[in-house]
Order: C-alpha cells, then structure tokens, then sequence
C-alpha cells in the first residue's frame, strides 16, 4: 500500500497527488473501527481527571497514512470517552480568545488548497456544543468571549479528531490562541485545567517540529531529531521555563520551527497538566523528516 503523508499549510507547497483513492486508509478505519468507537465508555467522575494531550495533527494526507490513523485510534481508546473536548490549533490565531461555532453539524473550516478535493467531502459533523461554550465563556472571560458562529472547526482540529473519535459523537469547540507567544499559551492552559475534572479533554494541536525546508534539505532531519530530543527531556523534567523559551534554549529551534504556531500548542498542553513532568509520548514518528510526537500529560 502507497501512503503519502504532508504538512503543507495553507501558505504551504501542493502536496504529491497519492497513488490511491484520496483518503482510502480512512475509509478502511472506519469500516474497521466505528462500532468500537460508538461503544466507548464515556467518563464518569470515578475515572479521575482526563489528561491533556498535545496531538501532532498533520495535513489532509494523514487520512492516507494507515498507522498513524490506527495511533490516533489506539490512543484515544486508551482513555474515557470526554464528555466534550476543547481544542486550539495551530491554525487558528485571534485575539482576544474567541471560540468556534457550537451549533450542532456546523461545517467544517477547510483552511487549506492544492489537495484532491474529496478531503473536502469527508464529513465530521459533531454533536451541539453549546454548553461547552457557555463553561468556556464563564471560565475565560471578565469581558464576553466572542463566538465565531460561521467558523467551524479547521483541519488542525478535525483531521486528528477524525482518527481519535471518528463517530463524531463527542461535542467539540475550538479555541484561538490569543497570541503565539508561548507564556499566553501556558496561562491559557492553566485557565482550562479544571475542565479535565469534568471529563472534558483538552487538546492542543500542532506539530513537533514543523520544517518545509528538510524536504528540500534531507541533511536538515539531524536538526529536527536534535529539537525533538530535547523538547522530550525538557518535557520530562517538567521544565516549563525551557519550553517557553524555546527560541534561545532549544537546538535547531529555527530550522525546526521557522514560526511558532505548531510549537506554542504545546505550551497549551503543558500548562492544563497538573503535573507538568508526567508527559508520555503516545506516538514517536518521523514522517519526510518531521518529527509527529504526541504526547498526554496529567
């Protein structure tokens, strides 16, 4: 089986056209897993805080790549079914915070081109999150926090929430990040923590590293192994300072993340955790020289 695999961005390079049906191998995911999916067992308050989790969330051609789908899913089966989840995207940067619609079914944000058009086809209509929004608004906001009511979720949501929770049947909100400057998105963590009592996930979406210059360099994947090891160790010691300041701390940091919006999610991850040391990689991958860890923190 030819898989393909891309991080390209909306301002990105046109990704490969796959040598199969678009999205085939999640076809092949959902005919194989969504009675397991539909059946999961939904948290309840014995089960104790969720974690939060850092997903590195890919392009639309992570629907083509078999095990990271089959990741996604293990990984999401390996814990309760959230009562609801919040997500931010690297996707998504408005201030001051504001969330996405919450109405049920609303469509999907396709912030992307120059990919086959059924990835624009493939549904994920989510169930009404309208309470979510209103903890979301009380918790944030001395001043109203806006709803974007046309803006659905984006790719950087979507496309892992499609592997992890492909019934769809778990209400969903994003949130923007208020800015890419990590110590906001490390308050911002702090704020949702108490949601992961509630049995609502909070996830933060991005990408280890984030390097469009290694598919033209393959001598650059040294730089983005090198930012991805210490990011592990800087994770296991639980040494948010070093995380925030990843520009100066880290090795490769420029190459790795030419910007910082794949990045600053985990900050996001790392501050709802209680225990800012307790990160567990749930996926270990380089994919054409990035690196797609993924992580959970209590």
């Amino acid at each position: 089986m030819t898989t393909t695999s891309s991080l390209a961005s909306p301002s990105g390079p046109t990704s490969p056209v796959p040598s199969r049906t678009p999205a085939a191998a999640y076809d092949d995911l959902l005919a194989r897993v969504l009675p397991q999916a539909r059946e999961q067992r939904v948290w309840k308050p014995s089960d104790g805080p969720l974690p939060s989790l850092f997903v590195s969330h890919g392009a639309p051609f992570t629907l083509d790549d078999a095990q990271w789908l089959s990741d996604l899913f293990d990984w999401a089966q390996s814990m309760p079914k959230p009562r609801a989840i919040v997500v931010i995207s690297a996707h998504w940067e408005q201030a001051p915070v504001a969330i996405s619609a919450a109405a049920a079914g609303t469509p999907l944000y396709y912030d992307f081109s120059g990919f086959h058009p059924r990835y624009k086809t493939l549904p994920y209509a989510t169930p009404d999150a309208t309470d979510l929004a209103r903890r979301l608004t009380g918790l944030l906001g001395r001043t109203p926090v806006h709803e974007f009511a046309d803006r659905g979720l984006d790719h950087g949501a979507f496309i892992p929430l499609m592997a992890m929770h492909p019934a769809a049947d778990v209400p969903v909100v994003q949130l923007s990040m208020p800015s890419l400057d990590p110590s906001a998105l490390l308050e911002l963590g702090a704020r949702l923590r108490p949601l992961r009592g509630e049995g609502i996930l909070v996830l933060g979406s991005g990408f280890m590293t984030h390097s469009f210059a290694v598919f033209r360099q393959p001598e650059l994947a040294a730089d983005t192994t090198a930012f991805d090891e210490w990011a592990v160790d800087a994770l296991a010691r639980g040494d948010a300072d070093a995380l925030t300041d990843y520009r100066n701390k880290a090795p490769s940091a420029a190459v790795a993340h030419p910007t910082a919006d794949h990045f600053v999610p985990l900050l996001l991850t790392v501050g709802a955790a209680d225990d800012p040391g307790s990160a567990v990689s749930a996926i270990d991958r380089m994919v054409m020289g990035n690196s797609t860890r993924s992580v959970q923190l209590t």
